[in-house]
């Protein structure tokens, strides 16, 4: 019995004391991307990302519903919804991939990072490596990151009447501060 007791308290100073799951949401990630054409340039805000941090793996996740980026005008929101990104039928996209540096939670500092894993958009999932920087302050992690998407790679097709106006590659930048997630009682 002592050993069943020492077995299960040992396991939850494990779970408790060493692993650190990290949350960044409610408008503490966003998302932004930008085009930019000779024609015109497209941008477009999500502050509706979530974004998981587990220190003890250096894993990541990202989850961005799609219908949640806010353009300047309305018909280009509608487009993209509608034509381009078929939210109805693809409503998220995600990013799952694993912190390739050592980094250290524990104390304050910026670490140049990369993390590979996947990025899942349109309904297809390829294998990327996105580069970022982790400030680490206080107990917090902010993340900064920007990087580069391209259409083709998410078979995105853009109707040959406008292509002029959307690039082939889109500018993409996540900012996140993470807070120590507390398993609400």
């Amino acid at each position: 019995m002592k050993k069943l007791i020492l077995t299960i308290s040992c396991g939850i100073i494990s779970l408790t004391g060493f692993s650190q799951i990290y949350l960044a949401n409610n408008k503490a990630a966003q998302i932004k991307f930008f085009s930019t054409t000779p024609v015109e340039n497209i941008d477009a805000t999500n502050d509706a990302v979530t974004s998981i941090l587990n220190t003890t793996t250096d894993s990541v996740g990202v989850k961005v519903p799609i219908n949640a980026f806010i353009f300047p005008k309305s018909l280009m929101q509608e487009h993209f919804n509608e034509n381009y990104m078929e939210s109805a039928k693809y409503p998220n996209a995600k990013f799952s991939g694993k912190i390739n540096e050592k980094v250290d939670y524990t104390k304050n500092g910026e670490y140049k990072v990369t993390c590979t894993g996947t990025l899942t958009i349109h309904g297809v999932a390829q294998p990327t490596t996105i580069s970022g920087t982790l400030k680490i302050n206080e107990g917090k992690v902010h993340l900064d990151s920007k990087f580069a998407v391209k259409l083709k790679d998410f078979k995105i097709e853009v109707p040959k009447l406008v292509f002029q106006n959307i690039a082939e590659s889109i500018d993409v930048t996540m900012t996140a501060t993470y807070s120590p997630y507390v398993k609400k009682q």
